[in-house]
């Protein structure tokens, strides 16, 4: 099968094509510079007046695993409020601010995504983790293991089939269990080491491993004034190896004001700006409904008060770790909640590296990722940013720099956040680009004034070359692969581990792992294999 994108406007920032016209061809599911003698061209598209770009990437995103599916429980209002029925193609699915496996994959395949990660899987609940995304339809996916203090990282990476590492509140989720309330990044914690040492320890474990995503760090003190000091020092924690801060504008509060609650982003953002092996994830707001998930069961109960409706959870899961589930409406007069919104933005304008700087809004947490588009209205049209921060808190726009920043993100910028760097960070080599032999994924829009309007409604999204998104609806629906990696191990750690599995898990060491067979009979997906620096 090969067929003929025409006279598009081309933004593939992994080759420097900044709005270049020319024409594209996937065959058999691969992208190709021309075609062969040998190729029959089956079909060509005119995307004249058209911009074309990879199929998007979310690289943090909660669409599986136990925290998702409580909380899809716990929003019922939620589900009945937003049902999509069944047609001849789709299944049927429910939900906005927390969408049913099918709702979720079929809503980020109509925006131009094609690949989408969930950021926090537990170890022990991997497999339901796994079952969950493998039931989201549409796209490639793929999953970080959640560790705290645990050094077996090569050994969990092939147990849980995952394709990074992330550490929620370093050391935090077992003090909470000694009824601990805080720990900051210095503080000792029940174990005897603090979040300081654990992060360092993991940041050096994954680099010697050669994976090609760093330490992904949900940082201590989520949501409390003054964080951002401890922010900053889990950036130095890393000692100059590559470090990734996720959800980070939840991390960059200060102490000034009346309300001893001020933005910090100008600090965050320049300690970013000058430590070229730190990344980090948004995590931007938006206003409305929402429900937070979060394995940091430390900051979940301490933020259970506000609940919106009143209604929460916070839970262990097999004495490993555990969750918290809490509804949530971010309302734009409210100081904290607009001045949380201005915060995200000025990140991002202040940030100079797209490459370093990630789209997500922590999804749930921060917003539903169907807000995307509004969001990249706000960073590429100054204007439409200042007449909806006119609106909102008065106390907050004054505590903001939001209304004197003017610079507008360029579509190559938003091309770099949302294909290129994500692709680029995960180690994804055959995505997030339009070069030869790259995954036939491509996502193409309509040039329209309407920056918000473009992005919502592809003209069309291509699959591994297959036409899958046309105007914005589903035409054909499609399975995709879970990106994994496979550090090599000394075999020989498996026999400690199996004491500790007998002594104090409930599940045996040969059933906490996850066999390549079972991902692809059980569990229903095919797996792609990323090598790793020792493999």
């Amino acid at each position: 099968m090969a067929i003929k994108l025409s006279g598009g406007e081309i933004y593939d920032p992994a080759h420097q094509i900044d709005g270049e016209n020319k024409d594209l061809y996937i065959v058999d599911g691969k992208l190709k510079k021309n075609l062969t003698d040998n190729d029959k061209l089956d079909q060509t598209y005119d995307l004249s007046n058209c911009i074309v770009m990879a199929g998007a990437i979310d690289l943090h995103t909660h669409i599986g695993g136990g925290k998702v599916n409580i909380a899809r429980t716990m929003m019922l209002e939620d589900a009945h409020s937003h049902p999509h029925p069944g047609t001849d193609i789709l299944r049927s699915g429910n939900g906005r601010a927390v969408p049913s496996t099918f709702s979720a994959g079929y809503r980020y395949a109509e925006m131009g995504y094609t690949a989408c990660f969930e950021p926090a899987v537990l170890p022990v609940n991997a497999r339901q983790a796994h079952m969950e995304l493998a039931d989201t339809p549409m796209v490639d996916k793929g999953g970080y293991a959640l560790l705290g203090n645990n050094d077996y990282v090569a050994w969990l990476l092939n147990a849980t089939q995952c394709i990074g590492i992330k550490v929620v509140n370093a050391g935090g989720i077992h003090a909470f269990k000694y009824n601990q309330r805080r720990l900051d990044i210095d503080e000792t914690g029940p174990a005897g080491s603090n979040p300081r040492e654990i992060i360092a320890t993991l940041s050096k474990a994954v680099h010697e491993l050669g994976i090609a995503f760093p330490l992904h760090v949900h940082a201590s003190n989520l949501g409390v004034p003054g964080n951002f000091s401890s922010t900053l020092a889990t950036m130095a924690a890393a000692d100059g190896l590559p470090i990734h801060l996720t959800h980070i504008q939840f991390h960059s509060y200060g102490t000034e004001g009346d309300y001893k609650f001020s933005s910090a982003a100008c600090e965050i953002a320049e300690a970013i700006n000058r430590n070229k092996n730190v990344s980090a994830d948004v995590g931007q707001i938006m206003f409305g409904q929402t429900i937070t998930t979060s394995g940091d069961t430390m900051m979940q109960y301490f933020g259970h008060d506000h609940a919106s409706p009143k209604k929460w959870t916070v839970m262990d899961i097999e004495c490993e770790a555990g969750c918290g589930v809490i509804p949530f409406k971010y309302r734009d007069k409210s100081f904290v909640n607009s001045l949380q919104w201005a915060i995200g933005l000025e990140i991002f304008l202040q940030v100079n590296d797209p490459w370093r700087i990630f789209l997500t809004t922590d999804h749930p947490n921060g917003a539903p990722f169907t807000s995307y588009p509004h969001l990249i209205k706000l960073l590429m049209d100054r204007s439409f940013r200042k007449d909806v921060f006119k609106i909102h808190n008065v106390d907050a726009q004054k505590a903001s720099n939001l209304a004197s920043m003017d610079r507008e993100y360029s579509l190559y910028e938003i091309a770099i956040m949302t294909r290129a760097a994500p692709a680029k960070i995960l180690g994804l080599n055959t995505h997030g680009h339009l070069g030869e032999g790259a995954s036939g994924n491509v996502t193409v829009y309509r040039k329209q004034d309407d920056i918000e309007q473009m992005f919502a409604i592809p003209a069309y999204v291509f699959k591994d070359g297959k036409l899958i998104v046309k105007d914005g609806k589903i035409i054909e629906t499609v399975q995709g692969v879970t990106h994994v990696v496979k550090p090599e191990y000394d075999q020989a750690i498996e026999k400690p581990l199996k004491k500790y599995f007998d002594d104090y898990q409930t599940i045996s060491l040969n059933n906490f792992k996850i066999s390549n067979d079972e991902m692809v009979e059980c569990i229903g997906n095919q797996i792609e294999i990323h090598p790793s620096g020792n493999n």
